[in-house]
């Protein structure tokens, strides 16, 4: 039986543990937060490095990606170097492998017509595999990196803006304290109030990391779409009271739990037995296709059920 362990920055309220049979093979998973405390983090990590098969990096990147450029967030060195034997995954694989799939799987399989379809994304940087996908399928897309990341009220609407944008910005942003650019620890439990609703209101579909899109969210979502990655019971009754008519989850349900893209892609090392810095998106996508992983699909208002 294999373990994997994803050392979450974020909130110990959102932690689960399951056992899942993937590839043939038992597996443990479990996350564990430590409340945005990196000192905490490490010691779990040092603690456990070596005696499980493979390391998720939660609530923090390594890295941040657009294009051809990737800019390494300084924060994440030290917990990443606290892992000397067992491999440390942070998803960045996965983000770009099979949220790109799922994107397009909604719209090969007429889950939802995409074309022109108003999305808002808030952080295109965490997620390119997704953000080019939408802009592959004709949909008309914000990307949110500026707004949500660093409170610029500027609307990027073109790829190519953002990755010019980018290239000014990013070497500076992954320099500052994470906490700054993100929700960590106990911000990860509440939204709040916030000038940034009226991006949702403009928006039909909502989609990337959760934990930014609940920080923001606001109390009307009626008719809204979101297409994430981690979400707990809570976070589903939550978006059901405000109105949230679909859910779309990028990674599979674990016992009422999405996990996130890390513990996936920790899954996917460990099975193969690779170092990570071996790893392809090849490898990655002849791993999925093993697994045929479906997103998760929920009607939470106007039709009951679970769709796939």
């Amino acid at each position: 039986m294999k373990r994997v362990v994803s050392v979450s920055l974020g909130s110990s309220k959102r932690n689960h543990k399951v056992k899942v049979n993937l590839f043939g093979e038992d597996f443990i998973i479990e996350r564990i937060g430590t409340d945005g405390d990196k000192d905490k983090a490490i010691e779990l990590i040092k603690e456990l490095d070596g005696k499980i098969d493979a390391f998720g990096m939660g609530g923090i990147d390594i890295y941040l990606t657009c294009k051809d450029k990737r800019y390494i967030i300084k924060d994440s060195l030290p917990i990443k170097a606290a892992a000397k034997k067992t491999p440390m995954l942070d998803g960045t694989f996965l983000k770009n492998t099979l949220e790109k799939r799922v994107i397009r799987y909604i719209s090969e399989n007429n889950i939802i017509d995409l074309k022109d379809k108003r999305v808002l994304i808030t952080s295109a940087l965490d997620r390119y595999g997704m953000a080019e996908a939408f802009q592959e399928a004709g949909s008309d897309v914000v990307y949110g990196d500026a707004i949500f990341a660093l409170g610029i009220p500027i609307r990027i609407k073109s790829y190519n803006t953002l990755y010019n944008v980018a290239r000014i910005i990013a070497p500076i942003a992954v320099k500052m304290p994470f906490e700054i650019l993100y929700p960590t620890g106990q911000k990860q439990n509440k939204s709040v109030d916030s000038k940034f609703s009226k991006y949702y209101y403009e928006a039909d579909i909502i989609a990337g990391d959760f934990n930014y899109i609940k920080r923001y969210m606001p109390e009307n979502m009626k008719e809204k779409i979101i297409i994430t990655n981690t979400v707990t019971p809570y976070d589903i009754d939550d978006m059901k009271n405000r109105g949230v008519k679909m859910l779309i989850t990028t990674t599979p349900e674990f016992e009422g739990r999405s996990f996130g893209t890390n513990v996936m892609e920790a899954m996917i090392v460990a099975f193969l037995g690779k170092r990570p810095d071996e790893m392809t998106s090849e490898d990655f996508n002849k791993a999925l296709d093993t697994l045929d992983f479906k997103p998760r699909i929920e009607y939470l208002n106007d039709m009951e059920g679970i769709l796939v």
